[in-house]
């Protein structure tokens, strides 16, 4: 039986696969079974960020792997704390963080955080906003602010209220006596390449020091790196109390992260929560590497220089065909172009034909997240397919 055959027989069938089986990755490259070249600007929905195949990163796995793999949580590892005392000193610099597998885990954290903090005086509601998306679990599907993703699930996790993004009077008319947090996404991935603006976060950090709300900024797949600055909080000059991480933090391994500020770190204390994959030591080691290269200067000018160059480009390709292209947004390398009608599946299966991985999302979004490895030539390479393509 082919690669195919078997998947469909043995895998429930909750993916929409494009017709092509990966076998081999390097940099900014993919290959399929049938030596075909590719040019990756999606890098697995923002997860290997440095590329396929890092020499770095693959030294640091293949060497925590030759020493030990997995141990219980009941125990101490030094790849656990070694990562946890590297994310502190480059983000909050006071504060602690709890490892988990995933962006749906370390959100779910969050959220538990979160009302297990306003629990002593009845706080439970949170409120995030339209268009969200933070995970899969049922607490997060709770918390996602898309019907789509909501169907046959019901009922859901009672104490989740949406607002409009960029739109504090929203936020405002949503707080009670029983509201306890806001989360919200600097830029919204899944819910199409949406960004919160600068005024708006900081409208919205004064609203939740007055009213005593915990600040909550899911970064999974905005952070590390994606704006140009290693935290996308850094990028606006806003601080969160809370920050998730994920995707990219180990470079293709699992592995989800709450960042939680000092004055909030003892909220969850022995039995509050716990994972028994949680900080795997090989994803852990993976992340040291992963994490000391994209805070290097040189990646992170390149992901500024290289976008900005890319977003230039993307509208070039607005002006080029109008009635195609409604608008190109975006920061750094993740961005977007928002096409008038809703054929984005096609266009993406055309890229992909010819070479280059891109993604839609919200049926109208073509969503780019390229390596930070890229060049300018690349950016050319991959305008030059999605003109074909588009024309």
């Amino acid at each position: 039986m082919t690669i195919v055959s078997l998947e469909k027989k043995y895998i429930l069938q909750t993916y929409k696969r494009q017709d092509v089986v990966f076998v081999r990755g390097k940099d900014k490259y993919l290959w399929d079974i049938n030596r075909k070249k590719y040019l990756d600007f999606f890098t697995g929905i923002s997860v290997c960020n440095m590329g396929h195949g890092h020499n770095k990163i693959t030294a640091a796995i293949k060497k925590q792997c030759e020493k030990l793999v997995h141990v219980s949580n009941h125990y101490y590892t030094g790849p656990q704390s070694k990562l946890a005392e590297l994310i502190i000193n480059k983000s909050f610099k006071k504060g602690k963080v709890f490892l988990s597998n995933s962006g749906a885990e370390a959100n779910e954290c969050a959220i538990k955080l979160a009302r297990r903090h306003g629990n002593p005086e009845g706080k439970y509601e949170i409120i995030s906003f339209n268009n969200s998306f933070h995970g899969r679990t049922m607490a997060t599907l709770s918390a996602t602010g898309q019907k789509k993703f909501h169907q046959y699930f019901n009922p859901f996790l009672s104490g989740f209220k949406f607002a409009k993004l960029n739109n504090i009077s929203s936020v405002k008319k949503l707080i009670n006596k029983r509201t306890c947090a806001v989360l919200i996404e600097p830029i919204q991935g899944e819910g199409g390449v949406c960004a919160a603006n600068r005024k708006f976060l900081q409208e919205l950090r004064a609203l939740c020091n007055k009213n005593k709300l915990l600040l909550i900024f899911d970064e999974i797949q905005c952070g590390l790196g994606r704006t140009g600055r290693l935290f996308a909080y850094q990028y606006y000059g806003v601080e969160p109390d809370v920050m998730t991480l994920a995707k990219s933090i180990a470079n293709g391994l699992p592995l989800g992260i709450t960042v939680v500020k000092d004055k909030y770190s003892d909220v969850l204390a022995f039995g509050g929560h716990g994972s028994t994959f949680g900080g795997n030591l090989v994803s852990c080691a993976a992340a040291i590497e992963t994490l000391n290269l994209i805070s290097g200067k040189k990646v992170l000018d390149n992901v500024v220089k290289t976008g900005d160059y890319f977003y230039k480009k993307l509208t070039g390709l607005k002006n080029k065909y109008p009635g195609i292209i409604k608008e190109a947004r975006g920061a750094g390398l993740m961005l977007g172009i928002e096409l008038v009608a809703d054929s984005g599946a096609g266009i993406v299966e055309k890229c992909l034909k010819k070479g280059l991985i891109i993604n839609c999302t919200q049926s109208k979004i073509l969503r780019f997240l390229p390596p930070f490895t890229i060049t300018k030539k690349d950016v050319d390479s991959a305008i030059r397919i999605l003109s074909e393509c588009l024309r």
